[in-house]
């Protein structure tokens, strides 16, 4: 019995160091784990795409595969169902980005090219046109004067010209460079879209082996719960991106301001921030509109814009998010702030549907523990 004690005491201390070991050399080669997470995380980045387009296209393929399959008139249609909705899906996308391509991007690209020539002019115009004007004027004021004198040597060529623009989009051509990845992360989201049920059933009987009756359960629940918030939010976002970029670039032409339909792009696009996208597209666009079209014509912007997110805000994005998501404010306000600060872009976008999920999880837990209380 002692010898038993000693053995599983020595095998004990023995574990441990060799525990404390390969912590030493996980820190001391954490660059190279670094950089071999890294080569991983590019390998799999199609794969990640893929299941990406999948997830935002599963809910209009099971749609239009439900239309085919009640059509009684074709056996064909209903027997191809599956194959059929996803080839409808992908037909559709196509002819959008067609559509995009032909009309919107040339209209884009060209605005993006005039403003950059020209930016240094609008400038230079405006700040001509705040000289001349009256002494008793709002805008000659110490305080403005001072923002203005501090800013009135830059050049701002040295930040918006052709040499820079292409260094501001070496991600883009990066990006568009990896053609193949992004074939493969379509013939990937294809075959996740066709095979979703044996994909589903395969992590059920999976989750069934591995848990606990009461436990997979539970799983099922919260992972249905949480698809629902993150697909919600994804599409709803998404689509709301889209409105908001087309009723803005159509307000913004009527009042005829220059470069209407980038500067609605570009709402539309930080639009996908909860509340910060809002505010630093306004201000990104009343700038550029000051610069182009004077200082009356960026108030009116901004008025007409800022109403224009309020209905956004208050009407119709919580009819295509619905209330779905259920977090005040304050939450998101703090989740896309801690987003941002570490993650960027993808961190404040994503941020929501995260913090939303782990309110969910700690409302049941404290729920949960205050019902085992009262037991």
């Amino acid at each position: 019995m002692k010898n038993n004690k000693k053995i599983t005491k020595w095998l004990y201390w023995f574990l441990f160091a060799v525990a404390i070991i390969l912590v030493y050399k996980t820190l001391d080669n954490f660059s190279a784990i670094g950089n071999w997470i890294k080569d991983l995380l590019e390998v799999l980045t199609p794969f990640i795409i893929g299941l990406l387009i999948a997830y935002l296209l599963y809910i209009p393929c099971r749609k239009i595969e439900s239309m085919y399959k009640k059509n009684k008139k074709s056996k064909l249609l209903q027997k191809r169902a599956r194959g059929l909705s996803i080839f409808t899906v992908y037909l559709i996308v196509l002819l959008i980005l067609i559509i995009g391509i032909n009309y919107l991007l040339p209209i884009i690209s060209s605005s993006i090219i005039d403003l950059v020539s020209n930016i240094q002019g609008y400038y230079n115009s405006f700040m001509n046109n705040i000289d001349n004007l009256p002494e008793d004027s709002l805008l000659k004021n110490e305080i403005v004067l001072n923002i203005i004198e501090s800013v009135k040597n830059i050049d701002l060529k040295q930040f918006f010209n052709m040499d820079k623009l292409t260094e501001y989009a070496k991600g883009v051509i990066n990006v568009a460079g990896k053609i193949l990845d992004f074939f493969v992360a379509i013939i990937v989201s294809v075959y996740l879209l066709l095979q979703r049920r044996e994909i589903l059933e395969f992590i059920k009987k999976l989750g069934k082996a591995i848990f606990k009756e009461n436990t997979y359960r539970n799983f099922g629940k919260y992972f249905d719960r949480t698809n629902n918030i993150f697909f919600n939010f994804l599409a709803g976002q998404l689509l709301d991106g889209i409105v908001v970029a087309i009723i803005t670039a159509i307000a913004m032409s009527i009042m005829g301001v220059k470069y209407a339909v980038l500067l609605g792009v570009m709402i539309g696009i930080f639009n996908l921030i909860p509340y910060f996208g809002a505010i630093i597209a306004v201000v990104i666009a009343t700038l550029i509109t000051l610069l182009t079209g004077g200082i009356w014509q960026a108030v009116l912007m901004a008025i007409v814009v800022t109403i224009l997110q309020q209905i956004d805000a208050n009407i119709i994005n919580p009819k295509i998010l619905g209330n779905s998501l259920k977090i005040s404010p304050l939450l998101v306000i703090f989740a896309v702030s801690l987003g941002g600060a570490y993650f960027g872009f993808w961190g404040m976008f994503l941020s929501v549907p995260v913090i939303a999920v782990l309110k969910l999880l700690i409302t049941d837990y404290i729920e949960y523990k205050n019902k085992e209380k009262e037991g």
